[in-house]
């Protein structure tokens, strides 16, 4: 099963920092025996969408971009892959 299809993102809350407005993201699943947890912050301007949108547009937008960083593989490090 691939990271995607086990992976639940949930939306969690829009924040203000001074340079941008942020979805954040929490991710948690499960890939070969190992628990995944992370936190995603999108720009919502990155996502195609601005504070003048509907909340819904602004989830689903950021949502897709959420989506694909959950499948990035990541690297321990100082360790290289083989």
């Amino acid at each position: 099963m691939s990271i995607a299809e086990n992976n639940l993102v949930r939306f969690i809350s829009i924040t203000k920092k001074k340079n941008g407005l942020f979805a954040n993201f929490r991710v948690k699943g499960m890939k070969g025996g190992a628990t995944i947890s992370s936190s995603i912050a999108v720009d919502i301007n990155q996502a195609n969408a601005n504070a003048s949108d509907t909340l819904e547009k602004i989830i689903e937008e950021c949502g897709r971009i959420a989506v694909r960083m959950a499948e990035i593989k990541f690297q321990f490090e100082g360790l290289l892959e083989v």
